[in-house]
């Protein structure tokens, strides 16, 4: 069994091996995420980063290899395990009913509660977070913004309080104001104490002086152990990095 070699790291993946068929994607990647930072998983098409998310979440198989959370031994639970023990995950693109209203749409985030959840109240917490949500509740969901979308899922993760929440490319298709808007609402949900696992496929200006940065391949590790790095991150061909900030807030200009 894989055991957490750190008591401030949250999630652990330990020589992870996965992939669709008989195609493998992920060949022994490993890494750690640090509790109560913002890690991102960077780099372009194809280099694994989703699979890496869908691995961690029980949607696709570990062939080999172990994922750690808390210290406990996680690999190939189901998505419904896993939002108990407290990983919630936002897929990349729009996963919203668009006929459905915003109340409704967030209503789904308890589907897998358990019993006794105060959903009234959680509902409550999660419009004072996203405003916006509380003033268009009532509304269909297809008439919200892409920024306001992108929010609502977030609110639907929140709704379970998770632990960690897992973020594929958030950003996609905003405009810079509603980019700004997502990164403070992420910096918020850290300084929360959650923390924040997310793809994008560029590095971010908005985020300076990382903690840890390692880059891995899609094929095999090209660095053993995270180090620090604060040269600027440039992300190519099958490689990507996985860069921690646990400490410094995102440029607020």
């Amino acid at each position: 069994m894989v055991t957490d070699p750190a008591t401030d790291t949250i999630l652990t993946l330990d020589n992870v091996v996965a992939g669709y068929g008989k195609m493998t994607i992920l060949h022994g990647t490993s890494f750690s995420v640090a509790r109560g930072a913002i890690t991102t998983v960077i780099g372009p098409n194809g280099a694994g980063k989703s699979t890496v998310f869908k691995t961690v979440f029980g949607m696709l198989p570990a062939r080999s290899g172990g994922i750690v959370f808390e210290g406990a031994d996680i690999t190939n639970l189901t998505p419904r395990e896993l939002l108990a023990r407290g990983i919630s995950y936002v897929p990349q693109g729009r996963n919203i009913f668009p006929e459905l209203s915003v109340r409704h749409n967030l209503e789904f985030g308890a589907v897998m509660a358990p019993k006794g959840f105060d959903l009234a109240g959680r509902m409550d917490a999660a419009m004072d977070r996203f405003p916006v949500l509380r003033r268009k509740a009532g509304q269909q969901a297809s008439t919200l913004s892409g920024g306001e979308q992108k929010m609502l899922e977030i609110a639907r993760a929140l709704l379970l309080e998770p632990k960690l929440m897992m973020i594929d490319e958030p950003s996609i298709g905003l405009s810079p104001i509603l980019v700004n808007e997502l990164f403070a609402t992420l910096t918020g949900m850290r300084d929360r104490g959650i923390t924040v696992l997310m793809i994008e496929q560029t590095p971010s200006a908005r985020w300076k002086s990382p903690t840890t940065a390692s880059c891995w391949s899609s094929a095999a590790p090209a660095s053993p152990t995270p180090r620090r790095r604060s040269s600027p991150i440039r992300a190519s061909g099958s490689f990507f990095w996985v860069v921690g900030w646990k400490a410094t807030p995102p440029d607020k200009k």
